[in-house]
């Protein structure tokens, strides 16, 4: 007999039973969640009061930003207030919400992140042609293609994922409801819908990587000709570790999705999963924005203007 009592929630994982373990599990992912707020927060203020960030890089970045911060919005504070009150449930409705919700905007990200590679690679190789290409128009529908992408995404794995029938236990092995963690509770022998979804999942972020890579091989041939040394480093220094932090975030979040369902211990799967929902909201500002030159002089006028008085109008 299957039981299906459970559906009116689930329960997310939780590592430890000791409250002491629980209370600094609470204090560290609150630490995480106010810098990384901070930092998106702080280039979502820059990107729209100063006139010198109205330009398609800062476009790109100023959505990233606003991505990412409801991206870790949407995880960690109910794994926070779960560790607070030695709580492990998740309503059913709430579940699924934040599967679509995490699909959608992971998806959503890697399609900017593609956007911002292209962005790159015209205004280094084609740098004439920058203004005429990369036009406001243009812009919008990079953006418009890359959530309308992450709203199919997350719609056809909401909806494969649920169609399934749960009759294993409703304990999540995971932080926050997500696929391959809630397919490890499925009895159901037919996977069409969420193969179909995992097919398209996968089509779209290997195409995605594809577009990054080839922009990238073009921006460095480029570069390799330049005859300053110094415009080299700093190209180099810039675009390096953008490609060495989108290829991880891709292969990382491609291999967790496509690995089968185990019950191996949860540890392994938990790293992965905070490697692409925690960590590019906190880390992507500090790769994309702070060390940047334009960034920081918009943040020192920022600042100065605040210790003089009210910030003014720019």
């Amino acid at each position: 007999m299957k039981n299906h009592t459970f559906l009116s929630g689930f329960l997310l994982l939780r590592l430890t039973d000791s409250t002491v373990l629980l209370g600094l599990q609470a204090a560290l992912f609150s630490l995480v969640y106010l810098v990384s707020t901070l930092e998106n927060l702080t280039i979502l203020l820059l990107t729209v009061l100063d006139c010198h960030l109205h330009t398609p890089m800062y476009f790109f970045l100023r959505h990233l930003s606003f991505l990412d911060l409801c991206l870790i919005s949407t995880t960690v504070p109910k794994y926070i207030f779960n560790s607070i009150t030695l709580s492990d449930s998740i309503s059913f409705l709430g579940c699924v919400c934040q599967l679509f919700l995490v699909v959608l905007l992971t998806a959503s990200e890697v399609g900017i992140l593609t956007a911002m590679s292209y962005d790159r690679y015209v205004a280094i190789c084609h740098p004439l042609h920058y203004e005429a290409v990369m036009s406001k128009g243009c812009c919008v529908q990079l953006m418009a293609v890359s959530w309308l992408s992450g709203g199919a995404l997350g719609i056809l794995y909401s909806a494969g994922t649920f169609s399934l029938e749960f009759c294993a236990s409703n304990r999540i092995h995971q932080f926050f409801c997500d696929v391959p963690a809630l397919l490890e509770l499925t009895c159901s022998e037919e996977h069409a819908a969420i193969d179909i979804s995992v097919a398209f999942g996968a089509l779209y972020g290997s195409s995605c990587l594809v577009c990054i890579a080839v922009s990238y091989i073009f921006i460095f041939s480029t570069v390799l000709k330049m005859p300053s040394r110094e415009g080299r480093s700093k190209a180099f220094s810039t675009c390096v570790p953008h490609l060495v932090v989108v290829g991880t975030f891709l292969l990382i979040g491609t291999a967790a999705y496509l690995k089968p369902p185990s019950n191996a211990p949860p540890l392994p799967d938990l790293l992965c999963s905070l490697f692409y929902t925690v960590a590019p909201p906190a880390l992507n500002p500090i790769i994309y924005c702070l060390r940047n030159s334009d960034i920081q002089s918009a943040l020192s006028k920022v600042l100065r203007k605040a210790g003089r008085g009210p910030i003014e109008r720019y």
